[in-house]
């Protein structure tokens, strides 16, 4: 991941996200991990998520898998720095093992999470309905839309949000993030890695916490007009909850649908279900963080 920070490689590639992943073990119960810039100046937060579901599952020696996590974030994350990951083992039971993670840079803990796995079983079954959208193939990539106002994005992050990535987002309803429209408070991306990925359960789900944090709080600012790259608007998310119900493969099409039911008080608030390509729900996510505009 060297030379990766300075936004100089342009390639990003699934390979790249999976070893992220891969945290480097220096004492029991003691990981750490290495960082990515994506252009927003700290680290990102879906990258602090994915490292700490991964540190807390390497603490677990049978086949149990995550059904929850929940997250709080403490501090801004600062790439040039790797992130130490502390795993409590608050409970071992006979089908539900419990983790805390405390992540630390410079001596302070800049997020903290709770995670909670299950021996799979069997049991009563049902779950919401898939949004009806244009399929992935009728949808042109968010990467090719940022491409295509590469001269609009600040020559300082240009190469940065436009190389390769590992995962391909395709928005339904497109945003231009430099002069958006006010519009109600619902986003439907598609979104699949480029490329195939093993049959490890733990890669599946710790990309699909990194993928749960991309433009999640955004849906906040849809009815004011607004986006992250507005230089009048601060944003950072407070807290991030991931509930898995189903397996998945996030090498295969996944449907992020996203709303947000309030804003206020300088916190916006938002939620997500993801949907596998045959309308199963796998997934539901939720959110808070702070958002303020100045002046």
């Amino acid at each position: 991941m060297e030379g990766a920070r300075d936004g100089s490689a342009m390639s990003y590639t699934i390979e790249d996200l999976v070893r992220l992943m891969e945290l480097e073990p220096i004492e029991h119960n003691i990981y750490r991990g290495q960082n990515r810039d994506i252009g927003t100046s700290r680290i990102f937060g879906g990258q602090v998520l994915a490292q700490s579901l991964v540190a807390a599952r390497r603490t677990i020696d049978d086949e149990r898998v995550a059904h929850s996590m929940h997250g709080y974030f403490i501090l801004p994350g600062d790439l040039e720095v790797p992130v130490v990951y502390f795993v409590d083992r608050l409970r071992d039971g006979r089908s539900f093992t419990t983790r805390r993670v405390t992540a630390i840079q410079h001596g302070r803990a800049i997020f903290n999470m709770s995670a909670s796995f299950q021996v799979p079983e069997e049991g009563l079954s049902h779950q919401a309905e898939m949004p009806d959208v244009p399929p992935p193939e009728e949808l042109e990539s968010e990467l090719t839309q940022i491409r295509g106002m590469a001269d609009r994005i600040p020559e300082r992050l240009r190469d940065v949000m436009t190389q390769d990535r590992p995962i391909d987002f395709r928005p339904v309803q497109p945003l231009d993030p430099f002069d958006p429209a006010p519009r109600e408070p619902v986003r439907h991306v598609w979104f699949r890695t480029v490329g195939d990925m093993s049959d490890d359960p733990l890669h599946h789900q710790a990309v699909l916490a990194y993928a749960s944090d991309y433009g999640l709080l955004g849906a906040s600012l849809q009815p004011h007009g607004l986006t992250f790259r507005d230089p009048s608007v601060m944003a950072a998310t407070l807290d991030h909850s991931l509930w898995f119900h189903r397996p998945c493969r996030v090498d295969q099409w996944l449907l992020y649908a996203m709303d947000s039911p309030a804003l206020t008080g300088g916190r916006g608030f938002s939620r997500g279900s993801v949907f596998s390509r045959d309308g199963t729900l796998v997934a539901s996510v939720a959110q808070e963080g702070v958002v303020r505009v100045r002046g």
